[in-house]
């Protein structure tokens, strides 16, 4: 399908020659048009956020808009960051989005980018997630070798830590996105980091793994807030062998959390081709023979 397609403004049948002509937009409106359509996504996906967040957890969004093309003096693929802005809450819904002129609007908000986005000429962001970090190590592949016999409960507690960082990132590098394992400290701290650049749900998220064979209270489930906010994550995900209790789940209830038990687990690896099982009773007896290293945090 040529460029041109794109920029048919309209389609006229000639009688007298029995045929169709196409009509196009010129370039410098073709132009306008794009830059009108990016400007409007940008008021759209900033309202659509603020709007979702009904407990008020945003004070402010900063969206930085990319765009994947073809670099005319190389030939070759950039992603280019077009236009960033930072909205504050209280001034951006206090705006009549149904009557501005979305540029302009957009300029009001301070945004920056080049007068003309559809050259696509790269600006500087606000901000970025940045991806190094000291704390990151290289992945070890363990899913692959997870088979009906595998007790996920009664794994070393490191590999387990690996294989939830290896199921994550079969979930998050679908969309362009990221995910890395940190050094294992075995301090309750951060188990592995996901990048995901989606621009609705995405940002930083923090994940933690507990391989444990207990109900996990809400104790854990506060630690990850914590850490959530001290990381400047976007949100928090909390994986478990075992299940959560009614407190935990009323903790996260409206915060960016999401907890994750022993049967969402299964589920996410046969979801990927991977099967495994959860038999706590089993674990428990494993770890007190000395068959297992046992996560220190919450066994008893």
């Amino acid at each position: 399908m040529s460029a041109d397609y794109f920029r048919i403004r309209d389609v006229q049948f000639i009688k007298t020659r029995n045929e169709w002509k196409e009509l196009f937009y010129s370039t410098a409106e073709a132009g306008r048009i794009y830059d009108d359509i990016i400007y409007k996504l940008v008021l759209r996906n900033l309202y659509i956020l603020f709007d979702a967040d009904t407990v008020g957890a945003l004070d402010a969004i900063i969206l930085n808009g990319y765009v994947d093309a073809t670099d005319k003096a190389t030939g070759h693929k950039v992603r280019n960051c077009i236009l960033s802005v930072e909205a504050k809450r209280d001034e951006f819904m206090a705006l009549n989005l149904a009557s501005v002129d979305s540029k302009a609007c957009f300029r009001r908000l301070k945004g920056i980018g080049s007068p003309q986005l559809h050259t696509l000429t790269p600006v500087a962001p606000m901000a970025r997630i940045e991806g190094d970090d000291v704390r990151f190590v290289n992945g070890k592949e363990v899913v692959d070798g997870l088979d009906d016999a595998t007790n996920l409960a009664a794994m070393d507690w490191e590999d387990f830590e690996h294989l939830v960082r290896e199921i994550f990132e079969k979930e998050f590098t679908r969309n362009g996105g990221e995910v890395r394992v940190t050094r294992a400290s075995r301090d309750g701290g951060v188990d592995a980091i996901a990048f995901d650049p989606d621009p609705l749900r995405g940002g930083k998220i923090v994940i933690q793994a507990k391989r444990y064979t207990n109900t996990v209270g809400v104790n854990a489930v506060r630690d990850l807030y914590g850490t959530l906010i001290n990381e400047g994550a976007t949100k928090g995900i909390l994986v478990t062998t075992s299940d959560y209790g009614p407190d935990a789940y009323e903790f996260a209830k409206g915060k960016p959390l999401t907890l994750l038990n022993g049967a969402n687990l299964l589920h996410l690896l046969a979801k990927h081709g991977h099967r495994a099982r959860i038999n706590l009773n089993e674990a428990k007896q494993v770890l007190k023979q000395g068959e297992g290293s046992p996560q220190p945090e919450l066994w008893q």
